[in-house]
């Protein structure tokens, strides 16, 4: 048996050879030995000294790696106690000086030409910049040192449910980050079963849609009728910050399990008229808020048009997370028209008992009720109905409540169909009663899909799903 690896493997084995590379850096040692991992209160006093001596940037190139190499092996050797103590002490006491934040807002407000204010503006912007964002750009010296602030962020953020504080530091990096990742700096690859294993690992480690069960289905993903594209940092070259799978066939596909069949024949590309994206895979938990997926959907466009031109359809096939928690909160709020008269007498005959909304949520844990042919045919319709006004109607902030949805047609698309029993995995039935939706990129509606979206909150569906909804 083949164990396949997990995030949390790659982490640690990743933490463990930085470890072993920034060792190498000599001088610039921490005189601070955390006893089990954990900071004691004199440790975190001289931590904020090596912080200090850091921000003062004594010496040259080669002593400021040194001093950074140093707080980075620190931090990697404590234990998550440590680790929360050694960020607060970054959060708490290397913000922004006040007096100078201060100075700067009166130039600013006394300068007498354009061009002074200018100036004092820059100066004003300089002041603005916290202490603690100079202290970890100094970790980009380092190898790896950028990969290691994107973990370290995740690790921020994650601490930050319970310290509140340290969201400030979150919010430094995020800025920081929304630079260094600008997607003009980026690189898109294509992955192919020839990439190297250590690639490959974690493409396994990091789906996030539909889960890689073996090397073998890996393998029947990155076959010659299917396609794997990911967006690269130059300082991150075998981390992949996002990737898309992608498959190449005839006709819309309505069922993910027939999709990733490995017994299914290999399909000649040139035959195929259909691109359809079916798992979008955000990576780096580091990188919240960071959006490269609609650039990457729209180059992945453009490369499969050029090198297939007899490809003329561009679709997803989306899980629908959101789905059951809104039908059991609709339920529950009392949402008016959830089964129609005619729809309630079919459950009533299927279930052999009267049959009421209150009933749904129930009926619908498991999958045992898609087993029930009279059931599973009674149920189609009032779910297809529901599922429709869902995606339609449902709204987090005058914006779509499913993410997927926001995402898609933020980028252009339009909810094209619904595909019943599109997943029948346990994560399809517990998400979305085993429902699918197809999101299609019409190449000459894209534009003006998007724009209609973002100004107005529009959202493209195809006649189809409006009558569904209605």
């Amino acid at each position: 048996m083949v164990t396949l690896p997990s995030t949390t493997d790659l982490l640690e084995r990743g933490l463990r050879g930085l470890l072993g590379t920034w060792r190498s850096f000599g001088g610039g040692e921490a005189t601070i030995q955390p006893r089990d991992g954990v900071l004691s209160a004199k440790d975190a006093d001289k931590l904020r000294k090596l912080f200090r001596e850091c921000l003062e940037e004594r010496g040259g190139e080669v002593t400021a790696r040194a001093r950074a190499a140093a707080l980075g092996r620190l931090y990697l050797d404590l234990n998550e106690e440590g680790r929360r103590g050694f960020l607060a002490a970054l959060a708490g006491d290397f913000g922004t000086d006040e007096a100078a934040v201060r100075k700067a807002m009166e130039a600013v407000q006394g300068a007498a030409t354009p061009l002074a204010r200018q100036k004092a503006e820059r100066v004003l912007r300089q002041a603005l910049a916290p202490a603690r964002q100079r202290l970890l750009t100094q970790f980009t010296a380092l190898p790896q040192g950028v990969k290691f602030l994107v973990d370290l962020r995740a690790e921020a953020a994650r601490f930050a449910k319970s310290q509140p504080e340290l969201t400030l530091l979150d919010g430094d990096l995020e800025d920081l980050f929304a630079a260094w990742f600008d997607v003009g700096f980026l690189e898109m690859q294509r992955i192919g079963w020839n990439s190297p294993a250590a690639l490959l690992e974690k493409l396994i480690a990091y789906e996030a849609v539909h889960a890689i069960e073996s090397w073998d289905d890996l393998r029947n993903r990155l076959d010659s009728d299917r396609r794997c594209y990911a967006f690269f940092h130059p300082r991150m070259p075998l981390e992949p910050l996002i990737f898309v799978e992608v498959a190449l066939v005839r006709g819309l596909s309505g069922n993910v399990q027939a999709l990733l069949d490995q017994a299914q024949p290999v399909l000649d590309p040139r035959e195929a008229d259909t691109a359809i994206f079916y798992s979008i895979s955000n990576t780096q938990a580091g990188l919240r808020g960071i959006s490269f997926g609609n650039f990457l959907i729209k180059r992945v466009v453009d490369d499969l048009s050029r090198e297939l031109p007899n490809l003329k359809t561009f679709s997803t096939l989306s899980p629908i997370p959101g789905f059951s928690a809104w039908l059991r909160e609709a339920i529950a709020e009392g949402l008016p028209n959830v089964v129609k008269a005619s729809d309630r007498e079919a459950l009533t005959a299927a279930l052999g008992e009267r049959f009421s909304k209150g009933m749904l949520p129930d009926l619908l844990k498991g999958s045992d009720w898609a087993e029930n042919a009279a059931l599973a045919k009674a149920l189609k319709l009032p779910l297809l109905r529901l599922c429709a006004r869902y995606l339609l109607t449902a709204k987090s902030r005058d914006k779509p409540r499913d993410p997927v949805a926001r995402f898609h047609l933020s980028n252009g698309a339009e909810v094209h169909r619904l595909n019943w029993l599109g997943d029948r995995s346990a994560k399809g039935f517990k998400e979305s009663a085993g429902l699918m939706v197809n999101y299609l990129y019409k190449l000459d509606a894209i534009d003006g899909n998007h724009e209609r979206f973002v100004r107005d909150g529009h959202i493209a569906a195809s006649g189809e799903v409006r009558k569904l909804a209605d």
